[in-house]
């Protein structure tokens, strides 16, 4: 082994035990689906209840009007990841032409015209309905009760709304009657309660109450969803315009049948090997195979060149960043992916051969026959933007609307296991609809209205989502399952994790632990869609003399403090002796891991 010792010091221990595990982006997720784990629920209940109450407790982070994706294996299938899909696609009214026709040349960053169909409480409930255990209320009850008696709001959230004041007491009066109901931004620690969100979860569990089966009850849920109140309310309330992240006025174009025509469902998961294992990802209408796509070039190197801890390997792992980055930009889409030649020998060994060593200031994606790559604009900023794009700043002081994300890893001691990353419906998306206490979300914000683009806006076509859960499989079958929020650098954060542990020996704490980069050389996927050329930003504990080098290498170094990047959690199963193992991010102290 080449790489760099792993840290002695580590913030919490990786935790392993026999019974159950469970992690996420925050503790009350945690100890909901730990809770449920002890009541002799599977990963798959403990999962879905943890991720409603993350649409509870991390309101600026998540909600029930955003979407998901997910991978999981079975205790019966240990070998066969499936994918769980919950991106919603672009409504029947949202059309290029119709946003041309609003004076767009970008869909905006926040307000209901960047709304896709809500995908995420519908894919939870058909995991629910097909690999849980238990009843519907017993699962949604942790939700409901934090909704309905509250809970303590988190410092970020806290700031996220303090961020938007303006926006919502100018602009959008039912997120200031939700959030700032005293016309004062809450302090951190206030206990904040969303009796309009309790009210919906209890209509779910009430819309089964005549049916004759757990089955049938969940399927009830999943109707009342798609075509009840939900669906009434969100379309009626954002069809009256409203501020949007360009400072101009829209309308929503989503309408209950886009609502009812959407189902969440199974997909096969695009994999790649690495190092003796298998790499799970979702397809290509996502960011996912970035990762395999990077795995496969760095592959064929000699392990001294992956360690993330020297100059020599966080340039590398960069660099490989950057070329797979550019061929999500180019090829990646809800469309005709041609994934089998971008993870292909030929091809690979082809765009291995351009890690040079010095920072590459081009963007540069691969040439596949028969197919010319899309070239999106290079906005270097948002002043860069044309058209109303660069309006009065709305939402914060650079004008850009950024929301984040969750994550929930759970792993039962029957071996069933699951990663999942919910977003969207962030409470500063669009307005809050006052029947519902939730805002749908802005995934639409990540297609390109050039039909040109194989993620350009399309009626039913999904959008590009950056959600990116992984598992790792060994000898056949699954060993970790892991993610992290972040956006564009969600799978950019998980591959130092990945070589650490893969290659470096790190347990899985100390591959969290240590210290994290990433590239911001990519056509961002959130408005106003910018690109920064050899931008790298890293944490300061990489250290001095690698940073200086990655500087002398051509890299735009930008230094963000000692514990500020990466947010991940996992959980895993050691096959050889039984034990299930936990880790999580102790950045902003918010995340925890639970098992015994």
């Amino acid at each position: 082994m080449t790489f760099t010792p792993a840290p002695a010091f580590i913030t919490r221990p990786t935790l392993t035990g026999t019974f159950g595990m469970s992690a996420s982006t925050h503790w009350l997720a945690t100890a909901s689906a730990q809770a449920v784990l002890e009541r002799g629920g599977n990963a798959f209940d403990a999962a879905v209840a943890g991720a409603f109450v993350l649409h509870v407790v991390e309101p600026h982070l998540n909600g029930p009007g955003g979407d998901m994706t997910g991978l999981f294996v079975t205790a019966e299938d240990p070998g066969t990841p499936v994918v769980l899909m919950g991106q919603g696609p672009a409504p029947a009214g949202a059309t290029i032409a119709h946003m041309r026709s609003e004076g767009l040349d970008l869909v905006p960053g926040a307000g209901g015209l960047a709304a896709a169909v809500p995908g995420a409480v519908d894919a939870w409930l058909l995991l629910l309905r097909d690999h849980g255990t238990l009843e519907l209320a017993d699962v949604l009850g942790y939700a409901m009760g934090y909704a309905r008696d509250g809970h303590p709001l988190l410092p970020s959230a806290a700031a996220t709304i303090a961020r938007v004041a303006d926006l919502f007491r100018d602009h959008w009066p039912s997120s200031a009657a939700l959030w700032m109901p005293d016309g004062t931004v809450p302090v951190a620690g206030t206990v904040v309660r969303n009796p309009a969100y309790a009210a919906v979860l209890e209509r779910l569990i009430t819309a089964g109450g005549g049916a004759e089966d757990r089955v049938a009850r969940i399927d009830a849920a999943r109707r009342e969803w798609r075509a009840g109140v939900v669906a009434r309310a969100a379309s009626q309330f954002l069809a009256t315009p409203h501020r949007h992240s360009t400072g101009t006025d829209h309308a929503a174009v989503l309408t209950p049948d886009d609502f009812a025509a959407f189902e969440a469902s199974y997909e096969e998961a695009a994999t790649a090997s690495f190092r003796g294992h298998t790499i799970a990802k979702t397809p290509a209408w996502g960011q996912g195979p970035v990762l395999l796509q990077a795995l496969r070039l760095l592959d064929g190197l000699e392990d001294d060149r992956l360690d993330p801890s020297t100059e020599l390997g966080a340039h590398t792992v960069l660099e490989a960043l950057k070329l797979a980055l550019a061929d999500r930009d180019a090829y990646y889409g809800d469309a005709d992916v041609p994934l089998d030649v971008l993870l292909s020998d030929a091809y690979t060994d082809t765009r291995r051969a351009l890690l040079g060593a010095e920072a590459s200031r081009e963007w540069r994606p691969g040439r596949i026959p028969g197919r010319a790559p899309f070239a999106p604009p290079l906005r270097s900023s948002l002043d860069s933007a044309s058209g109303p794009g660069t309006g009065e700043p709305t939402v914060a002081k650079s004008g850009e609307t950024r929301g984040d994300t969750c994550h929930i890893d759970v792993v039962d001691r029957w071996g069933n296991m699951i990663s999942a990353t919910p977003s969207g419906g962030w409470l500063q998306s669009s307005p809050t609809i006052p029947e519902l206490g939730f805002c749908l979300g802005t995934r639409l914000q990540m297609t390109w209205l050039d039909e040109a683009s194989p993620s350009a806006l399309r009626p039913g076509s999904r959008p590009r989502t950056t959600l990116s859960p992984t598992l790792v499989l060994r000898d056949g079958r699954a060993v970790i399952a892991l993610g992290t929020p972040g956006g564009d650098q969600q799978d950019q954060w998980q591959l130092p994790a990945l070589l650490r542990m893969l290659v470096g020996g790190y347990s899985p704490q100390q591959a969290i632990d240590a210290p994290m980069l990433h590239t911001t050389a990519l056509v961002d996927s959130f408005w106003p869609r910018t690109y920064e050329v050899a931008g790298a930003v890293v944490e300061d504990r990489l250290g001095e003399a690698v940073i200086a080098g990655l500087r002398a290498r051509g890299h735009s170094v930008t230094r963000t403090g000692d514990w500020s990047l990466g947010r991940l959690s996992a959980v895993g199963i050691d096959r050889d002796s039984g034990l299930l193992w936990a880790a999580a991010n102790p950045r902003g102290g918010q995340g925890y891991a639970a098992g015994r």
